[in-house]
């Protein structure tokens, strides 16, 4: 049997096409096939060489190609040539036009655009795990984004969210008695956020935790006095870091997370 040749073609990567030709020709016992990714078909001209390269290999084309005229093109020439060109996406996408009355973007790489948002958000939130609370300091160098302050300062939740968004976050506690980690000296301070609160909604919030673990709420945990030690001593570090700080007294998680997300777009997308 001679080669079987198919050219997968798109406006995109190609990678859709070559997938699904691959898992077709699965079904079949085929040693000497032989399949040729054209990716990025934007243009005419690029499609009248591909059906040359076509009738050079007598080769079958199987293409996703979203942009309505160079579709309609490449149906048109290649049928003017006698080869045949395997549309993948119109079956599937007329139906959801006619039926729904859906109208496409006709954007090409739509598929691999998602599917990579989706693998960096996975990574940000397995990141944001593992370097949670001061795990492991070597976080720090590797995030996106830093976030410190004293406990129940949102840090965990904060770190989660932003994750969500696709940033690499770590965070770790500040504590009057533990010196912080000498990589956070050693990282752009536009990279850090410090997290602060007044004492009176930190003291609720920690006899809160205080009950919630079945302990009593009157521990130094919650002492208002060490809460302000604490307090004195974040702030005393922020302002030798020269990190943006936010007082999340009173904000929910959505609200703080979106001041920090403004706040890194401006200064770390310039």
């Amino acid at each position: 049997m001679q080669n079987l040749n198919i050219l997968a073609v798109s406006d995109s990567i190609g990678e859709t096409a070559e997938q699904i030709t691959r898992a077709v020709l699965r079904q079949f016992d085929i040693d000497n096939q032989n399949i040729i990714r054209f990716s990025h078909t934007d243009e005419k001209e690029k499609i009248d060489k591909i059906l040359e390269e076509a009738e050079k290999l007598n080769a079958l084309i199987v293409f996703t190609i979203v942009i309505d005229e160079l579709k309609k093109y490449m149906i048109e020439k290649s049928k003017e040539k006698n080869i045949i060109a395997i549309d993948i996406i119109t079956p599937l996408m007329n139906p959801l036009m006619e039926h729904f009355g859906l109208k496409p973007k006709e954007t090409p790489g739509l598929l691999r655009e998602m599917d990579e948002r989706y693998f960096k958000r996975v990574e940000a939130i397995e990141f944001a795990v593992k370097y949670d609370d001061g795990k492991n300091t070597r976080g720090i160098k590797e995030a996106d984004l830093v976030l410190i302050g004293i406990s129940r300062t949102s840090k965990t939740p904060l770190s989660m969210y932003l994750a969500n968004k696709n940033l690499k976050v770590t965070n770790f506690p500040i504590v009057p008695e533990v010196e912080p980690p000498e990589e956070i000296f050693k990282i752009n301070r536009k990279k850090i956020v410090g997290l602060t609160a007044n004492p009176e909604h930190l003291n609720k919030i920690r006899k809160e935790r205080l009950k919630a673990l079945g302990l009593k709420d009157n521990a130094t945990y919650a002492d208002l006095n060490r809460i302000v030690e604490e307090l004195e001593y974040s702030t005393k570090l922020m302002k030798k870091i020269g990190c943006k700080t936010i007082d999340i007294s009173d904000k929910a998680i959505e609200e703080t997370a979106g001041i920090i997300l403004n706040w890194y777009k401006e200064n770390n997308y310039k």
